[in-house]
């Protein structure tokens, strides 16, 4: 009970992010009833398996190619309406392949209309992935992706089901237009979703040009671990995808009927470990990761010795829902320590080599079956998942630990006014402080001015004071090493409210104006408490 009061709350606490969801589940429904139908009207027309496959592996083909332009745009532009435009656009798409059916166009026009469509089908991943954190608060965030991919693969079990009712009633174009009534169901509610409210990178023409975005060297070695355990949890579950026909027909002599209990309890098992996945994520993701490890290397373990059915089903469901388990971690890992105006190309390679390696474990793991059997392939699954899982914990745990910095700079780690922000990301805005020495007398910030920096004291004194209506300086307090200032203006985007000079010589650490708002945006709901925490030197300004 406690993991669904999990969702329950949450979805209470964010409306948005529940019309969100349940829209995409919608969508995801009619994607999968599309997919269906697609394969069916190409089988039937053409009554050709080889066509059949190449039809799915170009359907792959954008991922490869498009997933990292597709993060580019996501970084680029409003992420709400990379996701409207885009879903707009493949409901047209059902339109066109709705028309296609009834005038009974040549089967390669329709193979081309649904290729198109999953071209921008590439977009939804970085995009969404990207936009999340900019809806839920960090300790949200978890849960939050936890319940997209629980959603997902309910989608996944009633999406199919779903077609072979509209199917069996002969109805293909029905199917087209379902998909297009989904994509108009998810657009009505893109349209209404609130303005994301971490910083989105526009430039003002009258003011200078903005600072470029956070390098990606910082961020190498933080995001070394997700990208090794995705890669290894996408070629594995992409080998176990293919493996479940061979299992069921040659292993367990289950037939056809095997392949689609298997495949039933790949579905149940995501959705039983993305609904325990809300309350796990909610916590450190050391816990999430060791779970997920544990199930998705033993799950693999028992079904390479499984010699029934029912236990076969058992096994591949607690594989698939460690995997799933996984996956949403490294998602939850990457969005967390990837500042926002980097995490849609983030998301978009992480996408790319996905969807290679996706397809490289579907290619390569029924053929090294074929050769050495099915239960050594799976034991060798199992081994890559523990050893990648154990890597990215070590790879977590010496994250944690405290980067090799000077003490000026370490007080941004353990400010209490950045307190819940990624360890990571803390880091890499560390490193982007810049030295500025202070002499005594000089002033660092005049009231009225324009905020262009965020200032942490490393040495001296500073004083702050105010001009009042009457013409005369108030003085408001004293600062000391430690203490920071310059935040108002920069989160109100408004002018100076105070003067800062150093009473004696000293040294400061500044950030930029773009950096710091980026620190603020990789943390959502910081923003307010840090104007909270100084609300009344606001209201005197």
């Amino acid at each position: 009970m406690s993991m669904i009061k999990t969702y329950i709350d949450l979805f209470r606490r964010n409306r948005a992010l529940a019309r969100l969801l349940a829209g995409e589940f919608i969508s995801g429904i009619g994607d999968w009833l599309y997919l269906v139908a697609v394969l069916v009207v190409v089988y039937s027309e053409s009554n050709s398996p080889v066509l059949l496959g190449v039809v799915g592996a170009a359907r792959i083909l954008p991922y490869v190619l498009l997933s990292v332009p597709a993060g580019i745009v996501a970084d680029r532009f409003d992420r709400r309406m990379v996701l409207l435009v885009t879903d707009v656009a493949r409901g047209i798409l059902m339109l066109v392949l709705v028309g296609a059916v009834i005038v009974g166009a040549p089967t390669l026009v329709i193979i081309g209309v649904s290729i198109l469509a999953a071209c921008f089908s590439t977009f939804f991943g970085p995009a969404i992935a990207s936009l999340l954190p900019t809806l839920v608060d960090e300790s949200d965030l978890g849960p939050a992706n936890s319940a997209w991919a629980t959603l997902d693969n309910v989608a996944f079990i009633v999406g199919p089901a779903l077609a072979g009712v509209v199917l069996a009633s002969g109805g293909l174009e029905f199917a087209f237009l379902l998909n297009a009534v989904s994509f108009a169901v998810v657009a009505v509610v893109l349209w209404r979703l609130p303005v994301p409210r971490t910083k989105r990178l526009v430039v003002d023409d009258a003011a200078e040009p903005a600072a470029a975005p956070v390098g990606w060297r910082p961020l190498v070695r933080p995001l070394a671990g997700p990208f090794l355990l995705d890669s290894a949890t996408s070629l594995v579950g992409g080998g176990v995808g293919v493996l479940t026909v061979v299992i069921a027909v040659d292993v367990l002599s289950s037939g056809e009927a095997g392949t689609g209990y298997l495949n039933a309890a790949t579905g149940v098992g995501g959705v039983v470990a993305g609904i325990a996945g809300g309350a796990l994520l909610a916590r450190r993701l050391g816990v999430p990761y060791l779970v997920g490890g544990i199930a998705g290397g033993a799950g693999l373990a028992w079904l390479a010795l499984a010699g029934d059915l029912l236990t076969a089903m058992l096994a591949i469901g607690v594989a698939v829902g460690g995997l799933l388990l996984l996956d949403v971690v490294n998602t939850t890992m990457i969005q967390r320590v990837v500042p926002d105006e980097l995490r849609g190309r983030a998301m978009g390679i992480l996408q790319t080599t996905s969807a290679v390696l996706y397809s490289l474990g579907s290619l390569l793991m029924p053929l090294i079956a074929g050769a050495i059997g099915v239960p050594p392939v799976l034991i060798g699954s199992a081994i890559i998942t523990a050893v990648a899982v154990a890597i990215a914990l070590a790879l977590a745990a010496r994250e944690d630990k405290p980067p090799e910095i000077d003490s000026a700079r370490a007080r941004l780690l353990v400010h209490p006014i950045f307190a819940g922000l990624p360890r990571a990301r803390l880091e890499v805005a560390a490193r982007q402080l810049v030295e500025v020495p202070m002499e005594a007398g000089a002033v660092v910030v005049r009231q009225g001015d324009e905020a262009d920096r965020f200032y942490l004291i490393g040495e001296g004194s500073f004083r702050v004071t105010q001009s009042r209506d009457s013409g005369d300086e108030a003085h408001l307090r004293d600062l000391g090493p430690g203490d920071v200032f310059g935040e108002i203006g920069l989160l109100r985007r408004s002018p100076r409210t105070a003067t800062v000079s150093a009473a004696t010589a000293g040294r400061l650490l500044a950030l930029d104006a773009d950096e710091f708002r980026d620190l603020v945006g990789s943390g959502p709901g910081l923003s307010t408490r840090l104007l909270d925490m100084y609300r009344g030197a606001i209201s005197r300004s």
